[in-house]
């Protein structure tokens, strides 16, 4: 057995964990499995390690992190001398991260402060060993790297064999110790307690030991943090809210109402009546503290409190002089205690109580007790305490000196009837009244008999019901566990619908993209076989939809690359990327490059072989140099006539410079030698109208270089720019022929 008491946790909560375990040992039924755990004792182990609900992780709800540096720390650091250290509780810490979590979170305030000497002592409790042992570890996976940040992660721990360790600063500011935060014994002179998500697994009367514990172990304004689905409750007396968002509350300077000592299940004295859990004690404190006030204010006559149906609650006084146990069944009834003479006057005032909801007094009542009359009043007080109704009946005698001096109240306490000189008539009326007295009872008696032969009978029904209601159960627990599997299989079923879906869009995407691409690409396998292709590699690579699963290197590509499947070899095993130009069968040019495939997981599944026609490019390279280095000047035009590019020869037989020429219009250039109608008439035509001309002839006298006799020849280009369109003017110098 772990020893820990579970009673007290949320019953809905141990029905799932119980039901969990339930159905992954095949069992229909919880005697069954109560059988099983005490057949296999290792499996009593795995139930408590699965009522253990695990979830955290480092600065989980961030903004209540930052809540803490901006509110609470700073209020902390407030008087605080210098070896003072900050003293921080973490109940249900888990594996650790909320420690850890808080420990950093103070180490960056207290260093943005300038307080970075000031000790730190923070201490980590959980209910499970094992979760304690990692926590002292303090070792976590890569994956936590999503919820801590990169600067944190460089700070305040260490990588290591695909892990995080948490740094020594951070580690020994930190202890953490096995505790039943409900039975052991607290820590105290606390700063703060971050008890996060804890208290929804627990009853409200674990909750409210648990805020006594918390306030008890607290300093005076220590501060207490609760998660977000998580209140302090009725105890607004123990601590203030601060701040709503993040349940962040303030002890304030109270006592404790309970001793924090008592066990979990203790019980105060009971009282009589239906009262059932904490919500009935506390009605029943509250119900003890107006009665003692209001029967204080009357010096305490005695009486009951009763229900509106009559069953008494409490007793106050001494009420046997006006109430008896009724003979037979036991009952707290009371009508059925009331003795002879009172019930008429007594039921009156009780109903005039209800009906009115006033106090009702009545006066001049009368009671047999000890073969005596007493002479009383009864006063019914109508008390609510929060939506429950009762009524307080007190009992008063009426005293001697009340009565004139010389008279007797009929049938006085001695019992000897009224004066003689009314004796015959009272005689006869005090006969009658006995009579029917007699009568009534006999007919009560009756009634009560019946009565119990009807409850007799109804109780055999009942039993009936209870055997039928059994079976019932037992039909419904069946039912109940077949719907908890079909619940997890359709859960299990979503789950597998929802990954498909998402898998096929996922799926229809990447067809799409690799269909739509007018770039050829290839995936092979990590074995090197062709997963995926696009529709331009099948043309390239000579490929058809039956190589999908054969090995790269038995494909005849249309490219000259025979050491193709030696490529993507070396990218899987290297991790490098290979790149390199390459010839198709006609002569056009690509550029190959292959690289390693990485999966989400970033591990080497394959490789992927692009192909980038670059023929056109290497054209244009091929033309721009033919460009430069042709010795007659060239003049590159756009539509506008404006000059886009000169080569060197033209700068050189003119003396000028391509800062001067480039981006001007060429009717503007020099002193206007090329602004020639006929000129210009044939330069416009040849784009709009793809024309070209040769040996125009142009004869002027240039500056600096004198007069020259030229020949233009002109043509449209093509260009890898879409929508541009340029021509090429070539000049011929014949000046010397």
């Amino acid at each position: 057995s772990s020893g820990v008491d579970f009673r007290h946790y949320k019953l809905p909560t141990m029905k799932r964990r119980i039901q969990r375990r339930m159905a992954l040992q095949k069992l229909s039924g919880f005697a069954e499995y109560v059988k099983h755990l005490q057949e296999h004792p290792t499996e009593i182990g795995l139930l408590y390690h699965d009522i253990l609900i695990h979830v955290t992780r480092f600065f989980r709800e961030p903004e209540s992190y930052e809540a803490l540096a901006t509110h609470v720390l700073p209020a902390l650091l407030e008087k605080r001398g210098e070896n003072d250290p900050i003293r921080v509780w973490v109940p249900g810490c888990s594996t650790g991260e909320e420690a850890y979590s808080v420990s950093m979170t103070l180490a960056e305030f207290l260093e943005k402060e300038k307080k970075g000497g000031l000790p730190i002592q923070i201490f980590g409790t959980d209910i499970s060993e094992a979760a304690i042992g990692f926590a002292r570890n303090g070792i976590y996976p890569e994956s936590i790297s999503a919820d801590v940040s990169p600067e944190r992660l460089r700070r305040f721990f260490s990588s290591a064999d695909g892990t995080y360790r948490i740094s020594k600063a951070v580690r020994d500011t930190c202890v953490f110790a096995r505790q039943d935060v409900t039975r052991d014994p607290p820590f105290s002179r606390l700063d703060l307690i971050l008890c996060r998500n804890v208290l929804i697994y627990m009853s409200l009367a674990l909750q409210r030991r648990l805020m006594n514990i918390f306030h008890y172990a607290l300093k005076p304004s220590g501060f207490l943090m609760l998660g977000h689905a998580e209140t302090i409750g009725p105890h607004v007396e123990l601590f203030e809210l601060t701040d709503k968002k993040h349940r962040v509350y303030r002890k304030k300077l109270t006592t404790v109402p309970d001793k924090v000592g008592f066990p979990v299940d203790y019980v105060a004295a009971p009282t009589l009546g239906p009262t059932r859990g904490g919500e009935g004690r506390e009605t029943g404190r509250i119900l003890r503290r107006e009665v003692d006030n209001l029967m204080l204010d009357r010096y305490a006559p005695p009486g009951v409190v009763v229900d509106p149906t009559m069953q008494i609650v409490q007793f106050r006084g001494q009420t046997g002089p006006y109430l008896e146990a009724a003979p037979g069944e036991a009952s707290l009834n009371l009508m059925r205690m009331t003795r002879e003479g009172l019930a008429h006057g007594l039921r009156t005032a009780l109903n005039e109580a209800q009906q009115r909801g006033v106090p009702v007094r009545k006066e001049g009542l009368r009671v047999k007790s000890n073969d005596h009359w007493r002479d009383l009043s009864v006063e019914v007080v109508p008390l609510t305490v929060g939506a429950k109704v009762h009524f307080l009946v007190l009992f008063e005698e009426e005293p001697e000196k009340s009565r004139p001096p010389g008279r007797r109240a009929p049938g006085k306490a001695d019992g000897r009837p009224a004066p003689r000189r009314e004796g015959p008539r009272v005689g006869e009326l005090e006969r009658e009244l006995a009579a029917n007295r007699e009568h009534l009872q006999s007919t009560i008696q009756e009634l009560e008999a019946a009565n119990e032969e009807l409850q007799s009978a109804n109780e055999e029904a009942l039993s009936g019901n209870e055997e039928l209601q059994s079976t019932n159960e037992e039909l419904d627990t069946a039912k109940e566990e077949l719907q908890s599997t079909n619940e997890e299989l359709n859960t299990v079923n979503e789950e597998l619908h929802g990954r498909n879906d998402e898998l096929s869009r996922v799926n229809s995407d990447l067809t799409n993209l690799l269909a739509s691409v007018q770039i050829a690409i290839v995936i092979v396998t990590i074995e090197l076989r062709i997963r995926r292709f696009t529709p331009m590699a099948e043309k390239i690579l000579n490929l058809i939809p039956g190589d999908v699963g054969r090995p790269i290197g038995n494909i005849k590509p249309n490219i000259d690359c025979p050491d193709l499947e030696q490529l993507c070899a070396q990218a899987v095993d290297t991790m490098t990327v290979y790149e390199r130009d390459v010839q198709d069968v006609s002569g056009r040019w690509f550029a190959l490059r292959v690289r390693p495939y990485k999966d989400l997981e970033n591990r080497i599944d394959g490789a992927v072989v692009t192909l980038f026609d670059i023929d056109s490019a290497r054209a244009q390279v091929f033309a721009s140099a033919i460009v430069e280095t042709v010795r007659e000047p060239l003049v590159v035009l756009d539509a506008g006539l404006r000059v886009k590019t000169v080569n060197p020869a033209f700068c050189q037989m003119f003396r000028v410079s391509r800062a001067e020429t480039e981006q001007r219009f060429i009717y503007h250039l020099g002193s206007g030698q090329w602004n020639i109608p006929k000129l210009r008439l044939l330069l416009e035509e040849v784009l709009p109208e793809n024309h070209s001309f040769e040996g125009f002839e142009v004869e002027h006298d240039f500056p600096e270089v004198g007069r020259k006799k030229m020949l233009l020849n002109a043509r449209r280009i093509e260009t890898q720019v879409q929508g541009e369109a340029l021509m090429l003017l070539a000049m011929e110098d014949v000046t010397e022929r």
